[in-house]
């Protein structure tokens, strides 16, 4: 397992990432991006797990849990 951090500054850098991103990977998004209106929803449509940073006990159990199910299930 590894961790691929991606710090893009446009929607379109969404698009490079899904080509560089491995297969069987969990993706992790900041709360605010469900909110981009399709970006949003091609976001939740595609699985990807969000935190809430500003709740920083809640984010904190999001990933907890994340990476276990991870571990357990052998993926990125």
């Amino acid at each position: 397992p590894f961790v691929i951090v991606c710090n893009h500054q446009a929607s379109l850098d969404l698009m490079g990432m899904v080509e560089v991103i491995p297969e069987r990977c969990v993706p992790i998004a900041k709360r605010e991006l469900l909110y981009l209106g399709t970006v949003g929803w091609a976001c939740w449509l595609s699985g990807i797990i969000f935190i809430e940073r500003q709740r920083r006990d809640a984010a904190i159990e999001v990933i907890t849990r994340t990476a276990s199910t991870m571990r357990r299930e052998n993926v990125r």
